[in-house]
C-alpha cells in the first residue's frame, strides 16, 4: 500500500481554527473538537464528513450530516477526490478547495525550499551537472551550461569556471524559486475556478426560486431568495479577489479586457478561456467592420424604440442586457422578419419563433403560419408580446438545459431544439462540465451556430466600446467601459 499523497484543504469560506492544512492521512471536517478540521457554522453537523485514503486515492464521504456533503456542486453520499475540487458543507455552506499534491509537485516545492544542492567544491559541482553519462532528457538550462562547461574545458580557465560554477548556482535557486510560485500560482487559480462554478451552481438554484416565485410570492420563497442572494454577492467578491490576485486583466490590452469581461458576464469563466478564443473574437469583429449591418440594425433599435424595452424585459427576467444581441443576429431587428422555411416551417418576427416554441410560450400563431409571408395576425410579429416570450425562453434555457452557461444558451437558441438539447443533455449535469467552453472543446457543432455564437459575441464586445473597435457610433446599450 502506497502512502497517501499530502492533501492541501483550504477554507475559502466559513469561520474555522485554521485557513489552510495540509493533511497525510484520513481526517474528520465538522464541528467539534474530536475533528482534525473544526468549522463553525450552523450547516455544519457535529461530525460532517471523512476525507479518507483506500490505499490508492482520496476519497470523501458524508457521514450523515443534517445539511449534505456537495462536490464540485454534486451531492454525494461518497466519491472519489479529483485532483483539485471544491467541498460545500451543506447547500450555501462553507466552501473548501481540496488540492492533492503530485509527486513530480512536491520534489520541485522542496527542491524551491532547499535550494541548490549542497556541493563542498566547484568540480563537485561540474562532475554533478556536466558528467558525462548524464540523461539526454535534461532542462535548457542546463543543457546551456553543459555547453558552456565543455567550452570552458577547453580554454581551461579557471576563473570562467568559477563563474560559470557561481551561475549555475545562482539559476538553480532561481528556478526552484519559481517553480515554487508556479505551484503556488496553479493552487490560486484552481480555487478561484472552485469559487466559480460553486457560484454558477448557486446561480441556477436562485432560477429556480424565482421560477417559483413567478407563481407563487411565498413568503418562504421570498426569504430564500434572499438568503442565496446574499450568499452568491459575498462568493462573488471571494472570486473577485482571486482573480485580482492572480492578476488576470492587468497586463491585457484594454479590448481583451473588455473579451474577458463578457465572457464573464455571460456566465463562462474567463479563467478557464480556451487559447484561441480571444484571436477567433477578433476576426468575427473583423467580419462586422466588413459590412454596415451592425450599424443599420442598432440605428433601426433606436429608431423603433426597440432598446430600452428590450433591456428592461431582459432586466425583469434576471438576464443579462448583452442578450439584445441576439434578436440583431436573428433580424437585425426587423419586427417583419420572415426566415426560410425549414422542417419546422417558418421563423418569425424580430426573435424569430418557430411556432412551436412560440405557442409553449403563449404567442397566438397565425392562419398564415405555413407561408412565408407577414400575417399582422401572429403574435410572433408583435414585438412586446414576442420580446417577453423570448426572454422567458433564454430564462428557462439558462436555468435547464445550458446549466446557466450563456454562451451555451446562444448556441441551443440558434441550432434547435430537436439538434442542440439532445447533444447537450448528453454532457454531465453541472455547470463546471456542461458549458460552451466544454462544448467547443468535446463536441462538433454546426459552422451555422459556430458563427451564430460567435456574431453575438463579438458584438457585444464591440458595442462597449465601439471606438475602440473602430465603430463610429455610440455604445448601445450606455455600457462604455474605460481602461
Amino acid at each position: 500500500m502506497r502512502p497517501p499523497p499530502p492533501l492541501l484543504v483550504r477554507v475559502i469560506k466559513g469561520e474555522a481554527h485554521e485557513r489552510e492544512r495540509r493533511f497525510t492521512q484520513s481526517f474528520l471536517i465538522g464541528r467539534v473538537g474530536d475533528c482534525q478540521l473544526q468549522i463553525h457554522d450552523f450547516c455544519v453537523s457535529r461530525v460532517h464528513t471523512q476525507v479518507f485514503f483506500d490505499g490508492e486515492r482520496w476519497w470523501v464521504r458524508d457521514l450523515e450530516s443534517a445539511n449534505g456533503t456537495f462536490l464540485d456542486g454534486t451531492r454525494i453520499q461518497e466519491a472519489p477526490l479529483p485532483a483539485e475540487a471544491s467541498l460545500e458543507l451543506g447547500q450555501g455552506g462553507p466552501l473548501l478547495s481540496l488540492w492533492i499534491e503530485r509527486e513530480e509537485t512536491l520534489e520541485k516545492e522542496e527542491q524551491a525550499k532547499a535550494g541548490p544542492k549542497d556541493f563542498t567544491s566547484e568540480t563537485q559541482m561540474i562532475q554533478y551537472y556536466f558528467r558525462k553519462d548524464a540523461p539526454e532528457t535534461i532542462g535548457e538550462h542546463t543543457m546551456m551550461f553543459r555547453r558552456a562547461f565543455e567550452k570552458v574545458h577547453r580554454k581551461k580557465s579557471r576563473k570562467y569556471l568559477i563563474a560559470v560554477g557561481l551561475a549555475l548556482s545562482l539559476l538553480i535557486a532561481a528556478g526552484g524559486v519559481i517553480l515554487y510560485q508556479q505551484s503556488k500560482f496553479q493552487r490560486l487559480r484552481t480555487s478561484a475556478e472552485n469559487i466559480f462554478y460553486v457560484m454558477k451552481s448557486l446561480e441556477l438554484q436562485i432560477g429556480q426560486v424565482q421560477d417559483a416565485l413567478f407563481s407563487s410570492a411565498s413568503a418562504d420563497l421570498i426569504a430564500e431568495l434572499k438568503a442565496k442572494r446574499e450568499k452568491l454577492t459575498g462568493l462573488e467578491k471571494e472570486y473577485d479577489a482571486f482573480v485580482r490576485d492572480l492578476g488576470i486583466y492587468k497586463k491585457l490590452p484594454e479590448e481583451e479586457r473588455i473579451m474577458l469581461t463578457i465572457a464573464r458576464t455571460f456566465g463562462e469563466c474567463e479563467l478557464n478561456m480556451p487559447k484561441d478564443f480571444v484571436k477567433e473574437v477578433k476576426s468575427y469583429i473583423q467580419k462586422w467592420k466588413s459590412t454596415d449591418r451592425l450599424e443599420k440594425s442598432l440605428n433601426r433599435a433606436k429608431q423603433k424604440g426597440y432598446v430600452e424595452t428590450i433591456l428592461q424585459v431582459l432586466k425583469y427576467y434576471d438576464l443579462p442586457p448583452q442578450y439584445f444581441y441576439v434578436a440583431l443576429q436573428e433580424s437585425a431587428f426587423n419586427d417583419k422578419a420572415v426566415g426560410p422555411k425549414t422542417k419546422f416551417g417558418f421563423a418569425k418576427g424580430i426573435w424569430q419563433f418557430i411556432t412551436i416554441t412560440a405557442d409553449r410560450y403563449g404567442l397566438q400563431i397565425g392562419p398564415l403560419y405555413d407561408e412565408g409571408v407577414y400575417d399582422p395576425r401572429d403574435e410572433r410579429f408583435n414585438f412586446s408580446k414576442a420580446t417577453n416570450a423570448a426572454a422567458r425562453y433564454i430564462r428557462d434555457l439558462n436555468n435547464t438545459e445550458a446549466q446557466a452557461s450563456g454562451l451555451l444558451v446562444i448556441a441551443c437558441y440558434n441550432w434547435g431544439e430537436a439538434n442542440i438539447l439532445p447533444t447537450v443533455s448528453q454532457m454531465p449535469q453541472d455547470p463546471r462540465e456542461r458549458n460552451f467552453w466544454r462544448l467547443l472543446a468535446t463536441r462538433k457543432i454546426p459552422q451555422e451556430t459556430y458563427d451564430y455564437v460567435f456574431y453575438i459575441f463579438s458584438a457585444a464586445v464591440i458595442g462597449e466600446n465601439p471606438q475602440l473597435f473602430g465603430f463610429d457610433f455610440a455604445p448601445p446599450l450606455g455600457t462604455k467601459k474605460s481602461s
